[in-house]
């Protein structure tokens, strides 16, 4: 267990925050897998600074499920038999996650739904972008990118989806699904990435590249780790020039390939503003409050945040003169020179 020293937050994010005070308790952090790096570097962090603000003298635990539901569930019992009165969980099967909410409520444990929705049996409270907007919005950016450029109708997609045991994947098929079925292209196959493992993505999309050769007008991927994937297929493949590829999360290596002009689009969703509305509901609910929701999924009180979409057009703007990441961490001697062209030092 963590004994939580005060961490300093910024000032966009904890003015935010409404300061209150809470008798010390055990509080939960149990993100799903390692597969993306956000967990460990934004995530946690900008759950930690948040609680140091808001309850400088609660304990906190954070586990990683690895991708494994029974690890998981042995790190979601063992947080309880320490003590735990809240558990925010980011489920690695949203499915299996229905049991934790029972178990916690059993003994009294409140559960905040983090990123991914528990859709069979409510948690206290769900706090996450929203999941199907983002996959509209990529969607929909390829699809408007696609007519920009004078793409026929009928062209063909590809479709990667997120793991089909997140809850939130399914969200996000969702929304693409919707800008795709309103669009003039035809999705030629489509995929759920077990785990959202990258070399899953990669492995199925060289499947398809075989399959469908230059039909392939555009892919649209559920998040960088995906898409990453897909580009690493193509570049394998000899593919020249590189069809659009979405992605969403803006890691790091997301934005290198967009600058390089490799992915089309991210999404820019600082999980620090998810982690410290956490925060905040969690707190809420250690001093027996109700925390205010802003709408509802899956009969849970919900709060949700609107997601941006990131392209070479407004990388700029919205990742670097943002401070979301600075030209150092993203502009490596490899792609300094496309940096610059873009105006980002």
């Amino acid at each position: 267990m963590i004994k939580k020293t005060t961490l300093l937050a910024t000032s966009a994010l904890m003015g935010a925050l409404v300061a209150t005070t809470a008798t010390a308790e055990t509080v939960a952090f149990l993100m799903p897998d390692q597969a993306s790096t956000r967990y460990e570097e934004h995530d946690w962090p900008g759950f930690q600074a948040a609680m140091g603000d808001l309850c400088p003298d609660c304990e906190l635990i954070y586990q990683n499920g690895n991708a494994d539901v029974a690890l998981q569930q042995q790190q979601f019992n063992s947080v309880i038999a320490q003590g735990a009165s809240v558990v925010v969980l980011d489920p690695v099967d949203s499915s299996a996650a229905a049991a934790l909410v029972q178990i916690a409520h059993s003994q009294g444990v409140k559960v905040i739904a983090y990123d991914r929705p528990i859709p069979d049996t409510p948690a206290d409270f769900y706090v996450s972008f929203d999941n199907e907007g983002i996959g509209y919005a990529i969607a929909q950016s390829l699809v408007e990118h696609l007519q920009a450029e004078g793409v026929p109708e009928g062209a063909g997609v590809l479709q990667i989806n997120g793991s089909p045991t997140d809850a939130a994947a399914g969200l996000i098929r969702d929304g693409i699904d919707r800008a795709l079925d309103a669009s003039p292209y035809v999705t030629l196959s489509e995929f759920d990435t077990p785990d959202w493992a990258p070399p899953k993505a990669q492995e199925w999309a060289a499947g398809q590249i075989t399959r469908f050769g230059d039909e392939i007008r555009g892919i649209v991927a559920a998040n960088d780790g995906t898409g990453g994937g897909a580009i690493a297929a193509l570049k394998a493949a000899g593919v020249d020039p590189l069809p659009p590829v979405t992605g969403n999360d803006a890691t790091i290596a997301a934005l290198q390939l967009i600058i390089a002009g490799d992915q089309y689009n991210t999404i820019s969703k600082p999980s620090e503003i998810v982690a410290a509305a956490a925060a905040e509901v969690a707190v809420q609910l250690i001093n027996g409050e109700t925390p205010e929701a802003t709408t509802s999924l899956y009969n849970t009180p919900s709060q949700l945040f609107v997601p941006a979409v990131v392209t070479q057009e407004n990388i700029k703007e919205l990742i670097f003169d943002a401070g979301i990441q600075s030209a150092e961490e993203v502009c490596t001697v490899e792609y300094a020179a496309a940096c610059a062209a873009l105006g980002i030092e």
